[in-house]
């Protein structure tokens, strides 16, 4: 099926594409946003160039994607609980995200998807890689297939300042530490298909395994998922904007500020980001 109302530009052989031809600030009818939807689906991140929007147009057009839900250990953006506004500073080596992850698989309820903003970004630098989740799982030998499929993973936040204690321009909102568990292969709603459901950031042990035990066989899947062929780069720049279908992809915010490394001033970067409310993985 093609698109009738947007261009469509796949970013690389495994995933991504930037979608062209539409003005996000206004409201989208509802040919566009199937047209967007489709999209979603096919590339599991789509990017969108000089889009001009409020916190407002922002929360508006994430909305279409679901409800939106807060983040459970960073403040929202004042007058906006929807959306979190996520700082670098010049000061500070690390991005925030900057580990192999999908959101806060730590939930009972994983977020479905995200839509980040970019506000302000270097002019060259902290980039986002991400990893397509279904390549991942159908790559893998029928026999790792069968030892996987029925697995679940125990999945944690880890301490609340871990989201907010190296990142002087975001204000925390301190709670409990969260777990959940989910199965290591998670079929997709909407699309039917299989993909891995693991991450280096929060998943921390196969459940009814020793740590010993599960440690090399996740260890093994997050390099086998994070192979290059399976994922895109985006170069940001100032009001771009990703949508990522979070149930099937990984992210990974670069860490390439080597000017802040070495003690000199680096660059800032700010980003809001709207989560949309996602369901139990089975």
């Amino acid at each position: 099926m093609g698109y009738q109302t947007i261009d469509v530009q796949p970013l690389s052989g495994a995933l991504g594409a930037e979608l062209l031809g539409v003005d996000l600030s206004a409201p989208l009818d509802n040919a566009t946003f199937s047209d967007i939807h489709q999209a979603f689906h096919e590339y599991l991140v789509i990017f969108f160039r000089d889009q001009k929007l409020t916190p407002q147009q922002h929360c508006d057009f994430a909305r279409r994607f679901g409800q939106i839900v807060p983040h459970p250990y960073v403040q929202s953006l004042e007058g906006y609980p929807e959306i979190i506004e996520i700082v670098k500073r010049p000061d500070e080596v690390n991005n925030w995200g900057e580990t192999w992850h999908a959101d806060m698989t730590f939930r009972d309820e994983p977020p479905n998807a995200a839509v980040l903003y970019a506000r302000e970004v270097p002019a060259s630098g902290g980039d986002t890689l991400f990893a397509n989740m279904y390549l991942a799982y159908e790559t893998l030998s029928e026999g790792m297939k069968q030892m996987l499929d029925g697995l679940e993973a125990v999945h944690e936040s880890g301490r609340s300042g871990a989201f907010y204690d190296s990142y002087k321009g975001m204000k925390p909102k301190p709670a409990e530490a969260l777990a959940a568990t989910h199965p290591v292969v998670r079929t997709h709603r909407e699309t039917g298909r299989k993909a891995l459901f693991v991450n280096r950031a929060f998943t921390r042990c196969l459940k009814d395994m020793a740590d010993e035990e599960s440690r090399p066989i996740l260890e093994y899947l997050y390099q086998h998922s994070t192979r290059p062929e399976f994922t895109c780069r985006f170069r940001w720049k100032k009001d771009s904007i990703a949508v990522w279908d979070n149930r099937v992809t990984m992210h990974n915010a670069l860490n390439d500020d080597f000017s802040a490394r070495r003690g000199a001033n680096g660059f800032r970067r700010v980003m809001h980001r709207a989560t949309i409310a996602g369901e139990r993985p089975a």
